[in-house]
């Protein structure tokens, strides 16, 4: 399916917003890219038509285990199959998504940044990733206003997984999007900046 096809069809809607098409463009030709969008511009498509595009799994990193809820619930009932896999799961409950991950029966997997480093990662190994999305990347940045040290220790992902990385964030200075790009390891990103 083309991207005009997936938001169609998926999502309902007739045209993209700003930016959104650029940075969908990047990831699906395989590009890193930082997308600076503002709240409600529809940073989520970005990564969520991929997501049905490319097949395999999408990672997104989210902070906050209400958002992650938030983002699923909104996706399920698009059709789309997400989840999150954090700590307000109950060992069985997150035995059973990783194993559903394993089987490739996510689209989007939502985890938070600390939680891949306590158990998500290792559920990552066996898993076929096709883009991993970075939301609120600002937080990665020293010169973040919402800075998280767990953010730092996402740098290895594109090299263990050989798969384009998309960071999203609504508010980065020009300083914050270069440490994103550095501490992300991007290579040559396109930059979108949404209206």
């Amino acid at each position: 399916m083309t991207p005009e096809q997936v938001l169609k069809d998926v999502f309902g809607y007739a045209a993209f917003r700003p930016g959104q098409r650029e940075a969908i463009d990047a990831v699906l030709a395989g590009r890193d890219c930082v997308a600076v969008m503002p709240t409600g511009a529809g940073k989520s498509l970005t990564y969520q038509i991929p997501a049905r595009a490319l097949g395999g799994t999408v990672l997104v990193v989210s902070p906050l285990i209400s958002l992650m809820k938030d983002q699923v619930d909104a996706a399920k009932s698009v059709g789309l199959r997400a989840t999150f896999i954090n700590s307000s799961l109950t060992p069985d409950e997150r035995r059973e998504r990783v194993e559903g991950l394993k089987r490739g029966e996510w689209e989007l997997v939502y985890a938070a940044p600390e939680g891949l480093e306590a158990y998500a990662g290792y559920a990552l190994q066996d898993t076929k990733l096709s883009l991993i999305a970075v939301d609120e990347a600002h937080c990665i940045s020293q010169w973040g206003h919402d800075f998280r040290p767990a953010y730092r220790n996402l740098k290895g992902l594109k090299a263990r997984f050989g798969v384009p990385v998309l960071a999203l964030t609504a508010t980065a200075t020009p300083q914050v999007t270069n440490d994103i790009v550095d501490q992300l390891a991007m290579e040559q990103p396109l930059r979108v900046r949404g209206s």
